[in-house]
């Protein structure tokens, strides 16, 4: 998933990047709603910390090469997990590739009708990572009440 999501981020960016001038919008898929934009962004997911993108560049590596680690030693775990994982790792280096290679990030994803910030596919797998992160962590903490909890009395 890793892989895929990080080839899927770079073919798009390459994509607005050669059909597009920055500020340029495409009006579709959604006119008015959601649109295809061309923005550079100079710092991290969603547009935060403008000017200091390299500095996370870091903590990408670190991102990818633990998940990697850990994913090689824990085979066992719950494949969703793996999944969640892979995702903030290719979100992680599919934005550090950008800012090495151009020294801003490529973003092309926009719901004009509620001005969210022009966002990419590397920081949908980010967001979707960490969504699936705390979902397995909830659920793991259910499933582990229940198993502390004692058995219920048999019914006479």
């Amino acid at each position: 998933m890793a892989v895929a999501s990080l080839v899927l981020d770079q073919w798009s960016k390459a994509w607005i990047r050669s059909n597009l001038r920055v500020g340029e919008s495409m009006g579709i898929p959604l006119p008015g709603f959601f649109e295809i934009t061309h923005t550079e962004n100079h710092g991290i997911a969603f547009g935060l910390f403008q000017g200091g993108g390299i500095f996370f560049a870091p903590v990408a590596i670190v991102i990818a090469l633990a998940v990697a680690a850990w994913s090689y030693r824990k085979p066992e775990e719950p494949w969703y997990l793996h999944s969640a994982l892979g995702l903030l790792a290719s979100g992680a280096l599919g934005n550090l590739v950008d800012r090495a290679a151009f020294g801003r990030v490529t973003d092309m994803l926009w719901f004009r009708a509620i001005d969210f910030p022009v966002f990419n596919i590397a920081d949908s797998c980010i967001t979707i990572g960490a969504i699936l992160m705390i979902v397995a962590s909830l659920l793991e903490g259910k499933a582990k009440t229940r198993e502390a909890l004692p058995a219920p009395d048999p019914v006479p």
